[in-house]
């Protein structure tokens, strides 16, 4: 069965997370957080080639991890500078599943809980320096943190949207589930005008 987030072999963010994009160098190679949906406040992107999957690996490697935590965890890390998008996240963690690099299985409210295996533990032993090196760039990040764009505020915008694409796939809504998804919507819109 293909999964929802399957793409084409050449898809970036399928050679993204095999390490093969070529990020660094050149205009229109070089990748910025700013650029897609990821958030930054400006500049270029301070990971390389394959960090990202390092990044998640080390994530995982300290505990299972849904997605969505992932976000979180790299948004922490960056101190709210960098915001991955779910279109990044969630097709780089496919990817490392497919390598066998973690495994995911279903958990509670049909996310998936990704969990390291034995093969990404080598490869991530193997890579440890340039992992640890990864994680202090995106730490760095915290020192520059421009407040005007508010990179949480902008990846709760794109968490609440993933959140209802996936729940609209999974089938019909019954008038009470509308009625509640629409006062939990307006509540919120309420809550940021309030602000």
């Amino acid at each position: 069965m293909k999964h929802k987030y399957d793409y084409h072999e050449d898809h970036p963010a399928r050679r993204h997370a095999r390490g093969e994009h070529p990020f660094r160098e050149g205009r229109h190679g070089e990748h910025r957080f700013g650029g897609g949906r990821g958030r930054h406040g400006g500049g270029g992107r301070p990971l390389g080639t394959g960090d990202l999957r390092l990044i998640l690996l080390q994530l995982i490697e300290q505990a299972p991890r849904h997605g969505y935590e992932i976000i979180r965890a790299i948004e922490e890390l960056s101190g709210g500078a960098y915001s991955p998008s779910p279109g990044i996240i969630y097709p780089t963690l496919t990817m490392l599943d497919e390598l066998g690099h973690v495994v995911a299985t279903q958990a509670e409210g049909g996310r998936k809980l990704h969990t390291i295996t034995p093969e990404g533990q080598a490869v991530l032993t193997a890579d440890r320096a340039a992992a640890e090196d990864a994680l202090r760039r995106l730490r760095a990040l915290a020192e520059t943190q421009d407040d005007r764009n508010a990179p949480p505020i902008l990846r709760a915008m794109e968490n609440l949207k993933l959140a209802l694409r996936m729940r609209l796939d999974r089938g019909k809504l019954q008038p009470d589930e509308i009625a509640a998804i629409a006062a939990a919507l307006d509540a919120a819109a309420v809550a940021v005008e309030q602000r």
